[in-house]
């Protein structure tokens, strides 16, 4: 099971060091959406937008109800009464890219099913009469399982994302939770959606580059990373300078008054 743990740690590592070291083809997607948590009737969540960043240089690329809104001259007022056919615009502008990207490797935060997530996105374009481009699984990295693989289930408090942009100290300005977002759905606000979309976009780039430069302050203890295990002892000692210097002291130590015991 420790030699489990040491494997699952050393596999998440290698999957953050190959994105951010071969970051030209990595994107990272998220989008906001209706809350499904209200929806009575079994339709899936409406979708107001949706945020995608090239990882290599920061760009992104949006794509929102309120901006197709405006380019149609649809006044705010009729953009509920109009809905569908603005986000039926809006996914298919969204798939045209995807058509272009879809062999780059896509970085994700639990966009894993029909709830929330490519799945979920693809239903709602297909409902709505638009053609979803797939995107193959193998191409799909779910940073949120990535890092508890990483650093263990215990390496921040519940819910996660909130408890780790806080103990690293980065900015969350527009970032809005499940529940603000669904206030802000029932109340029109598409602006603070899409706001919140492009901010989470924003975090999950950091988060991604604090890992992947062994800076990402976590909750983990070593056994949590490690498992206890000589191999995961070992690989701790060798990932950290700290340990590496204290034993080379020690065996330096050792081997002196070993050499002075047999002089």
């Amino acid at each position: 099971m420790a030699l489990r743990r040491y494997a699952t740690h050393k596999k998440a590592k290698k999957i953050i060091n190959d994105i951010y070291d071969n970051n030209n083809h990595c994107l990272i997607i998220h989008y906001s959406c209706e809350s499904f948590y209200e929806i009575v009737d079994g339709k899936t969540p409406r979708i107001t937008s949706i945020a995608v960043r090239f990882l290599h240089t920061a760009q992104t690329k949006s794509f929102s109800i309120h901006k197709v809104a405006e380019l149609k001259r649809v006044p705010f007022n009729e953009i509920s009464e109009r809905y569908d056919e603005l986000e039926k615009e809006m996914l298919k502008e969204f798939f045209e890219f995807v058509k272009l990207h879809k062999d780059y490797k896509w970085i994700h935060w639990n966009m894993r099913d029909i709830n929330f997530g490519f799945e979920a996105i693809n239903y709602r374009a297909s409902i709505l009469g638009a053609r979803p481009i797939e995107i193959n699984d193998e191409n799909k990295f779910d940073l949120a399982r990535i890092l508890i693989d990483k650093y263990g289930k215990n390496y921040a408090s519940h819910p996660r994302l909130p408890s780790i942009l806080e103990v690293n100290g980065i900015s969350s300005l527009h970032w809005l939770n499940g529940e603000n977002e669904a206030t802000c759905f029932n109340n029109k606000d598409f602006v603070k959606l899409h706001q919140s979309t492009l901010a989470k976009v924003d975090v999950f780039e950091n988060i991604l580059k604090l890992s992947a430069e062994e800076n990402l302050r976590t909750k983990s203890t070593w056994k949590d990373i490690y498992g206890f295990s000589i191999q995961g002892i070992y690989e701790m000692i060798k990932e950290n300078w700290l340990f590496s210097v204290i034993l080379f002291i020690i065996a330096t130590i050792t081997a002196f008054y070993i050499q002075k015991l047999f002089n």
